[in-house]
C-alpha cells in the first residue's frame, strides 16, 4: 500500500527500521535440526507399515467385496498414468542378430527353418517358412 506506511509491505515501521539480520546471514546459523522435517513423514509411514502388515490383506480383501468400485479406483490409483509401449523393441536389432535369435528359439521348440522356394505344397513349409508343430 502507499503513503501512510501501515500497509502490508512496509515492515521497517513495525520494525523501527532496524535490520535486524545482515545479507546472507540467518537468525538460526545452526538450522533445522537434521531429520526434523521428515520425522513426522517417517513416523506416519512406519505406523501405516505396522497396520498394514497386521490388517492389509484383510482390509483389502474386505473392500473388494463390499465396495468393489473403491478397491478398482485404488488399483487404477497406483497404476503409472502413462505408459510408454515401444511398438518395435526389436528395432535396433541387426538382422544377423535376429537369425541368431531365431535359431535359438526355433531350436528350443524343436522347430526347422527353411527359406521358402517352393510353392507351398504338401510337405514343405507354412508362409512363415517354419515347418513342424506350431
Amino acid at each position: 500500500m502507499t503513503g501512510d506506511g501501515g500497509g502490508p509491505d512496509d515492515t521497517g515501521r513495525k520494525q523501527g527500521g532496524a535490520i535486524l539480520f545482515k545479507p546472507g546471514q540467518s537468525g538460526n546459523p545452526s538450522g533445522r535440526p537434521k531429520g526434523a522435517r521428515s520425522k513426522l513423514g517417517e513416523d506416519f509411514l512406519a505406523a501405516m507399515l505396522d497396520d498394514f502388515e497386521a490388517h492389509g490383506a484383510d482390509a483389502i480383501a474386505r473392500v473388494r467385496e463390499e465396495d468393489p468400485s473403491t478397491y478398482v479406483r485404488v488399483i487404477a490409483s497406483l497404476l503409472p498414468k502413462e505408459v510408454k509401449v515401444d511398438a518395435n523393441p526389436l528395432k535396433d536389432v541387426s538382422d544377423e542378430e535376429l537369425d541368431r535369435m531365431l535359431g535359438v528359439l526355433a531350436a528350443s521348440l524343436k522347430l526347422e527353418i527353411r527359406h521358402v522356394d517352393g510353392d507351398g505344397g504338401p510337405g514343405e513349409e507354412d508362409e512363415d517358412g517354419v515347418s513342424g508343430p506350431h
